[in-house]
């Protein structure tokens, strides 16, 4: 609703402009405009409105880009209707706020701007090929994660050295309603980094937040407009959890990845195993349920913790809908479920959009 009526302000707002422009080159009888307007500025007046449509465009496709339109827009608009303020000046109040849209999604872009920093940091040096993974890469697994692997379709593939997962899905605390989100996240194996940004919508209002793991140490923060912090977390409690979560994705999004010799398993039963992954001090350990098709529907750990009560709750993502994403069978839906005393709670939804390998 926010979103359409804010759209709607830049659109009539952007309209109005041409009555400067008809003004000045008297086209047509134009007496809302009691001031004379010249030729020079009639053609900014034109500029102005072609901006404001242009920006108003970009807002309806939803491209990022929308505030360094808009900005300027309102920039000459407002220097405009101070030429011819005694008909003009309630302009300003579109001009206000349009400004401050653009100002607050200046503060998302400029939070983005360190997440994509990063990533582009981590993929410095990386290789320009990978070998290929062959049969002989999974004898040391047990038996239903080679199943898996290959229902998978990782066989005579190249090794996965880093990973790029777009989701949208649901999250919601306890006790809250459901808001959505979109997200972006880069995942480095060798040296194990996971940078995850996620765009959340409530009441309107964007709100981003960036988690980064790198290398055993994690950090959480949440922005309202990437500008006023809302969470700011470091502590070593997260480290763990965000040990248990890249070992979540790579278990899911890069099954390649599970041929990694520092990941110790035990084979519980045909379709169940337990597995052991360790990245510096952080050791974690998740149960991993597979169905007789090979596919993992289920993935269980009790070294995950609650972030906000800095406690063990067990922690699961059970998960279906497998399809064909880039030549690998993957989940297209999975839920994030914490195992709470008074029964399970799912707090996110996450619906799998794209994953793309080997990104340069």
């Amino acid at each position: 609703m926010l979103r359409m009526l804010f759209l709607l302000i830049i659109t009539l707002h952007g309209l109005i402009h041409f009555m400067g422009f008809a003004k000045a080159y008297q086209y047509g009888n134009i007496t809302q405009l009691t001031r004379p307007i010249s030729r020079q500025a009639g053609i900014l007046w034109l500029i102005a409105a072609l901006l404001f449509l242009a920006g108003a465009l970009l807002f309806l496709l939803k491209k990022e880009s929308w505030w360094m339109i808009l900005l300027p827009a309102a920039v000459i608009s407002q220097l405009l209707i101070i030429g011819v303020w005694s008909d003009a000046k309630f302009g300003t109040i579109a001009n206000v706020i349009i400004a401050v849209a653009a100002v607050l999604t200046i503060g998302t872009w400029i939070f983005e701007r360190t997440y994509k920093r990063d990533v582009a940091e981590n993929t410095k040096g990386l290789p320009a090929t990978a070998n290929l993974l062959i049969e002989r890469d999974l004898d040391h697994l047990p038996p239903a994660v080679q199943r898996y692997l290959r229902y998978v379709g990782v066989i005579n593939k190249p090794k996965v050295y880093n990973y790029k997962i777009i989701f949208r899905g649901e999250m919601r605390d306890k006790g809250k309603d459901w808001f959505p989100f979109t997200s972006e996240q880069y995942n480095f194996v060798d040296r194990p980094t996971r940078l995850f940004f996620m765009k959340g919508t409530m009441f309107g209002v964007t709100v981003p937040g960036y988690h980064a793991y790198k290398n055993g140490n994690a950090s959480m923060q949440i922005k309202l407009f990437g500008l006023f912090p809302i969470v700011n977390e470091t502590t070593g409690v997260l480290n763990k959890a965000e040990t248990v979560t890249i070992f979540n994705d790579m278990c899911l999004m890069a099954p390649a990845s599970l041929i990694d010799p520092s990941i110790k398993w035990e084979q519980l039963s045909e379709n169940a195993v337990n597995a052991t992954y360790t990245v510096k001090e952080n050791t974690v350990s998740a149960t991993l349920y597979f169905n007789d098709h090979g596919q993992l529907v289920d993935f269980v750990s009790d070294d995950r913790y609650a972030i906000a009560e800095k406690r063990k709750y067990r922690f699961s993502t059970p998960v279906s809908d497998y399809k064909t994403i880039n030549g690998f069978n993957l989940p297209g839906y999975g839920e994030a479920v914490w195992h709470y005393p008074d029964g399970k709670f799912t707090y996110g939804k996450f619906y799998l959009k794209d994953v793309q390998y080997n990104i340069q």
